[in-house]
């Protein structure tokens, strides 16, 4: 008896050994009309044998391509489509760029930063006011993140006072929104919860 483990290893093991024998067998077909209409038929049961396809909007160009792909790009056919070569189909993917923002306040945002230096230009307004306690009401919240203690209103104006290098006019009379209040009280709860659940599991 003949193991799998001892035959030669799949190509694509998803359409399984029974279609890898049927593009072998394709490969040696020399009536080009004939491996034409071969290569058609082995495409209409690797779409039945992968249903998982059927949800693609290129199903077909797939199919194509995995039929060149079993064959070892060996296959001479009138394909529908541009044959691929190995390389593209083995092209390792390029390497993503990452931000590299020069931030010395991490824990407010690249986002919260960059709304600074617009509300910098703009001129003075009521409007810009509002905007400005806005953003530091954010900053307040986003400082809560990193901070689990109180977040004093003085932190948050020196911040903002540092990131525009003086250039906002900051009311220090103004009470922020206690924003991170609750989510002080929601880490304290859920610590609370942590506590409660290791000394049952204790018991």
């Amino acid at each position: 008896m003949e193991y799998n483990t001892n035959k030669k290893k799949l190509i694509l093991p998803e359409y399984g050994r029974n279609v890898q024998q049927m593009v072998d067998h394709l490969l040696t077909i020399e009536d080009r009309e004939l491996r034409n209409k071969t290569a058609k038929a082995i495409i209409g049961v690797m779409g039945n044998l992968n249903p998982a396809l059927r949800e693609m909007s290129d199903i077909k160009h797939k199919l194509w391509d995995h039929l060149h792909i079993m064959a070892d790009f060996n296959l001479d056919i009138d394909s529908p489509y541009v044959k691929p070569t190995r390389e593209s189909i083995y092209e390792r993917p390029k390497k993503l760029p990452y931000n590299q923002h020069n931030l010395k306040y991490r824990h407010y945002g690249y986002i919260i930063q960059s709304v600074v230096k617009k509300v910098i230009e703009m001129p003075e307004s009521p409007g810009k006011e509002q905007l400005v306690e806005a953003v530091m009401s954010h900053m307040k919240k986003s400082y809560a993140v990193v901070n689990k203690d109180s977040v004093p209103d003085d932190v948050i104006f020196n911040a903002l006072h540092e990131m525009s290098e003086g250039q906002i006019n900051i009311n220090r009379n103004i009470k922020l929104a206690d924003v991170a209040e609750p989510m002080l009280r929601t880490n304290s709860k859920t610590q609370k919860n942590k506590h409660t659940h290791s000394k049952h599991k204790k018991r």
